[in-house]
């Protein structure tokens, strides 16, 4: 794989989803959060700063998720339906190559929305003196990018050998499972039925375990204390680990594929 090539191929994934009219999305994020601002003390009360707290963190989550599933399930059929592949894959690119930038352009689009809206996000919380762990947040929407670059890797690797629609909702599906497989393995061994135990463990270990990467709660409520830097590391480099071994299968897929 030459990086060079990947880079620049990235750089162009990233200015092509930026045309797309992308970056609109950062001024919808800020909209909704000023609606949220002046609706939210209507309704909350003494509970108004941390359900502000709560749902500016959320809504930045969606948002990144819809954009991740959405366009990263379609960046690879795209090129299919309007056979543009077939220029790409003519020219001195390995597939290695196109499925790694494809990835990485997505990736940096992901990282520019979430810087984005964080600098919002914190904008209105020191216009509405609320007060915020602002480690605690950092590390949030930290960890909120890796858990978008992972689905990232999901919907990419689907999108490589189904339709744009069965990848977003499989994609869909991977991240809700994703966020209970700790739960699933606690109901199983709750059933005590060996079978269903079994089952639960295999999900656990096939599906990514996304709560590792969501520390929306503690930041904002403080239920308990962050990770240690140990853990957070650790949890960094599964999500890492994770995607890589995704876009390897996406890679191994998309190398058999004729077109």
């Amino acid at each position: 794989m030459n990086v060079i090539r990947t880079v620049v191929m990235a750089k162009n994934v990233f200015q092509e989803v930026i045309r797309d009219r992308i970056l609109y999305i950062i001024g919808f994020y800020a909209i909704i959060l000023g609606i949220a601002f002046r609706a939210i003390p209507e309704f909350a009360g003494t509970a108004t700063n941390k359900i502000f707290l709560d749902f500016g963190l959320a809504t930045m989550n969606v948002i990144g998720l819809i954009v991740a599933i959405f366009i990263g399930t379609g960046l690879v059929n795209k090129e299919i339906e309007k056979r543009t592949i077939l220029v790409l894959i003519a020219k001195p690119i390995s597939r290695s190559e196109f499925i790694a930038s494809k990835y990485l352009g997505l990736s940096a689009v992901i990282g520019v929305l979430i810087t984005a809206m964080t600098i919002i996000y914190l904008g209105f919380l020191q216009v509405g003196q609320v007060s915020y762990p602002i480690i605690s947040i950092f590390l949030a929407t930290l960890f909120l990018f890796l858990q978008l670059c992972l689905i990232t890797a999901v919907a990419i690797t689907l999108g490589v050998f189904t339709s744009s629609l069965i990848a977003t909702s499989l994609t869909f599906a991977v991240y809700l499972m994703g966020n209970v497989t700790q739960d699933l393995v606690a109901l199983g061994k709750l059933s005590q039925n060996p079978g269903m135990e079994r089952i639960t463990q295999s999900l656990y270990l096939i599906l990514p375990d996304l709560s590792r990467l969501d520390l929306k709660n503690d930041a904002v409520y403080g239920l308990q204390a962050l990770p240690d830097p140990i853990t957070l590391v650790a949890n960094a480099g599964y999500s890492l680990l994770y995607s890589f071994m995704l876009l390897a299968i996406a890679i191994i897929i998309f190398l058999r594929r004729e077109f």
